[in-house]
């Protein structure tokens, strides 16, 4: 049963889709979301009990993602700016100048760095400070990171530019797309926590999964956009689309705009996850000399 299709559309429709996708195409995507949610609390709750502890904690879900360095960075940029927040509430709370809350050195420090350690880090392996390049370290991560976030938002005015004032309230109102926000119950019955841990997770962890579920969903659909634009290239080199080769150049996320957009197909989601499922080693699909091939888990996206 679908218990996020509004939230899935909305989400599509940002990353690039149509106003108005194919149903069973947002319920495939739904499907795959799920399976790979599951799959993360699953991995998750083995580091948990490696490490002799029941609960899920924010290092594992980081250990999860440690090999993509824009997310891990877009992450802990979250969780900086949650922190944030949280301490303006509570200051807010305790009727002061929040004003001053945010001219605070220390409080601007927690804005550049994350409120998380990762122990597998150079710098966390040892009891004594050492010397090391943290701050080109830092500098080229947050680089990465930032190349990624602009890629983004250059695509989003490009794509808002031929906007009315109307459709951009739309636009913006599909941008507070969450899985999580205010639905944390929810989010716990969809993806079957209760089964899959063996603790439940604080607020704090299923925010952080609700924030690596829409990276999920932005890898899933960016990949199917791009097998779409590929396969459509395709029909048009064979001749069977070239009188809208022209047209297909300006696209715009509006139906009203152009009637030559279509939505993206199951057959698209079905190849873009394919393509994410592909082993990250070369030669790992087979057993020995004799064939068979080998068992492999699900690839996180």
């Amino acid at each position: 049963m679908s218990k996020y299709r509004v939230e899935i559309q909305q989400m599509m429709f940002i990353l690039g889709e149509v106003q108005d996708p194919l149903q069973e195409t947002t319920v495939l995507v739904e499907e795959l979301i799920r399976g790979q949610v599951m799959e993360m609390l699953i991995q998750a709750n083995e580091l948990a009990l490696r490490r002799g502890s029941r609960s899920i904690s924010v290092e594992d879900l980081f250990f999860l993602i440690r090999h993509d360095k824009a997310k891990v960075n877009r992450l802990k940029n979250y969780l900086s700016w949650k922190d944030v927040r949280k301490n303006a509430k509570e200051q807010d709370a305790n009727a002061t100048d929040t004003k001053e809350l945010l001219e605070d050195a220390d409080l601007r420090t927690k804005i550049r760095k994350a409120p998380v350690t990762l122990p597998w880090e150079i710098k966390f392996m040892f009891p004594e400070p050492i010397p090391d390049p943290e701050d080109y370290e830092e500098d080229n991560e947050m680089a990465e990171a930032a190349s990624a976030t602009r890629e983004r938002l250059r695509m989003a005015d490009e794509r808002t530019r031929q906007m009315t004032r109307e459709e951009y309230v739309h636009w913006s109102e599909c941008r507070q797309a969450s899985f999580t926000y205010r639905k944390g119950k929810r989010f716990r019955e969809w993806c079957g926590m209760a089964l899959l841990t063996e603790t439940r997770p604080n607020d704090d962890i299923v925010d952080i999964l609700g924030f690596l579920t829409f990276e999920i969903v932005a890898t899933l659909i960016e990949e199917a956009l791009a097998v779409k634009q590929r396969m459509d290239q395709l029909q048009n080199e064979n001749g069977s689309l070239a009188h809208q080769t022209k047209r297909r150049k300006e696209r715009y996320l509006f139906d009203g705009l152009t009637e030559e957009r279509t939505p993206l197909q199951v057959c698209h989601v079905m190849e873009a996850f394919r393509r994410l499922q592909l082993p990250r080693k070369k030669h790992t699909a087979m057993r020995n000399f004799n064939g068979g091939l080998l068992k492999t888990r699900v690839n996180l996206i």
